[in-house]
């Protein structure tokens, strides 16, 4: 098991045979806003704008992602890799979307994703309004997801990291 991806919930944003994919992930929080990581943004429209940490590749690299719900918990309309521009008539047209940015992401090679599948190397689970609106809650939300896909994953979900804690 890769240790970056240790008890967490991916989102992928873009996958193509010939480029591969990319994704970033939902629940670490780093604990700032992004007015606190960059100082350049206090004051700002975007100063509250929660920061993840979006996976191991280049991780000094910034990326802004909008969504705003339709009208199934399942259903959402993503703007993936904006400027803070986009971000800020996203949010003047419709005062619902919420706006998350992410330092780095999480990439894989053509093929690369479908091989790890193939092997179970992850588990694949639906995504609904629950899970992004408990992207800060870090552990609770990846017991959650992960729980919810079977009654045996759930029981192991639920399992402390260290069984000599049981």
């Amino acid at each position: 098991m890769d240790p970056n991806f240790f008890k967490s919930i991916l989102f992928i944003s873009a996958h193509s045979d010939d480029h591969g994919t990319l994704g970033v992930i939902l629940n670490r929080p780093l604990g700032q806003t992004l007015g606190e990581l960059d100082s350049s943004f206090q004051n700002k429209n975007f100063a509250e704008v929660p920061v993840f940490e979006g996976g191991p590749v280049e991780t000094e690299k910034l990326i802004i992602a909008a969504w705003e719900w339709l009208d199934s918990p399942t259903s959402f309309k993503l703007y993936f890799g904006i400027d803070l521009e986009k971000a800020e008539s996203l949010r003047l047209e419709n005062s619902s979307i919420e706006i998350a940015c992410f330092l780095g992401h999480s990439g894989w090679s053509p093929g690369q994703l479908e091989d790890e599948l193939k092997e179970d190397a992850w588990l694949v689970s639906s995504l609904d309004y629950k899970l992004f609106s408990k992207m800060k809650e870090k552990k609770k939300i990846w017991r959650k997801t992960v729980g919810s896909i079977n009654d045996d994953l759930r029981l192991q979900a639920d399992c402390p990291e260290n069984p000599s804690d049981n």
